[in-house]
């Protein structure tokens, strides 16, 4: 490791708007690494510059043109005008966190990859997205420094499917956002059911873009034969923005009319520890996770979680969830049995909280602090 911890240049230009996985990664890293008197700096959009001003006080903002709005328009500005930005700064590490680089950067480059699922199961997404990151996988692997990876589980499947030197790749876990995720009050659950509509009816969660992987059709089918016959059935509540699964709205047409599942779009942020620790439960079955940072979200609110044992969920999860097969029927029968067993729900949920707190963004914050040491020594021992 250098005897002076380098600078580091976040490029935060690529974060969505809607602040999804991507986005709460990036924000809360950046604020736990100014926090731990990182030498960092951030070049954003200029819609999020206000945000990284406050939370990453002590650090310095910069603002991309308003070019690098599409992603063709951000492509282009991350291959020719980044690389100026860095020479301009000075800075000794570029930490490009979603998946791209530019292809001659002046310094070390630490590139943070988010799983290989465009590997291992493509037709969970769309074959353009698929094509894409595969090609940008392969090029920050062979291009980057280093790369950073969020769990165990995902740097096995790059050395196995991309052919990753283990050595290139470090592991570095999410944290969880306790000041937005956290048992819920009274009050922020009712102002959640007033915003839904539910009233008094209790409900199962749902968070996160309605995409193939996340596997909301089985989901479907499988509360709707879990609520048959049931006297007391809760609603399933589905919220996250909309994807490109079209099997969603086939699942929906065939659930009978008195079974209640309710599409509730964006959630806003402030609202979301009273969606997940309101719910009688949280299920997330979904088919592949990097890391399975809405599971963790949800072990923080308190709920009694319902995942599957893909990839790094039960990095996440460990002992504190329930799990289930992917299949419709395998659904059915823990939601089942989760919802006959209040006593096994309270269990989960009290595991859950213990062991979200296992996880912090501070720790992550240092991990990637080793990460961009380990970059330049390894950028020095490649000459």
């Amino acid at each position: 490791m250098p005897s002076v911890e380098p600078s580091v240049l976040i490029d935060a230009t690529a974060v969505p708007t809607d602040r999804g996985g991507v986005g709460r990664y990036v924000d809360s890293l950046v604020g736990a690494l100014d926090a731990d008197g990182a030498r960092i700096a951030v070049v954003c959009q200029s819609r999020d510059a206000d945000l990284y001003t406050r939370i990453a006080p002590n650090s310095r903002v910069l603002v991309a043109s308003d070019s690098v709005a599409t992603r063709t328009a951000r492509l282009s500005w991350e291959q020719t005008t980044l690389p100026r930005i860095v020479r301009r700064l000075g800075v000794d590490v570029l930490h490009s966190p979603h998946y791209t680089m530019p292809l001659a950067s002046p310094v070390p480059t630490v590139v943070t990859l988010h799983d290989a699922t465009f590997f291992t199961d493509p037709v969970l997404h769309s074959s353009v997205k698929a094509r894409f990151f595969r090609a940008w996988t392969r090029a920050s692997l062979a291009r980057a420094a280093l790369c950073v990876v969020p769990s165990r589980a995902t740097a096995g499947e790059l050395a196995r499917v991309a052919r990753a030197d283990p050595r290139a790749l470090h592991i570095a876990q999410h944290g969880v956002d306790t000041d937005r995720f956290h048992p819920p009050t009274a009050e922020e659950v009712a102002e959640v059911r007033r915003t839904l509509g539910l009233g008094r009816t209790p409900y199962v969660a749902f968070l996160g873009a309605l995409e193939p992987r996340k596997n909301v059709p089985a989901l479907i089918r499988g509360f709707a034969q879990a609520c048959r016959g049931r006297a007391d059935a809760p609603a399933l509540v589905l919220a996250g923005q909309p994807g490109w699964d079209g099997q969603v709205e086939h699942a929906l047409d065939a659930v009978p009319h008195r079974i209640r599942v309710l599409r509730a779009g964006y959630v806003p942020f402030d609202q979301l520890a009273g969606f997940l620790g309101g719910a009688e439960l949280v299920a997330y079955p979904s088919l592949g996770e990097g890391f399975g940072l809405p599971v963790l979200e949800a072990m923080a609110c308190g709920a009694s979680v319902l995942t599957t044992r893909r990839l790094s969920l039960p990095e996440v999860g460990g002992d504190a969830v329930a799990y289930c097969g992917v299949g419709a029927g395998d659904i059915a029968a823990a939601l089942t049995d989760l919802l006959d067993d209040p006593a096994r729900r309270t269990a989960l949920a009290t595991a859950a909280e213990a062991r979200a707190k296992e996880f912090s963004w501070a720790t992550s914050a240092q991990e990637h602090r080793l990460a961009y040491a380990r970059a330049v020594t390894r950028q020095a021992r490649r000459r």
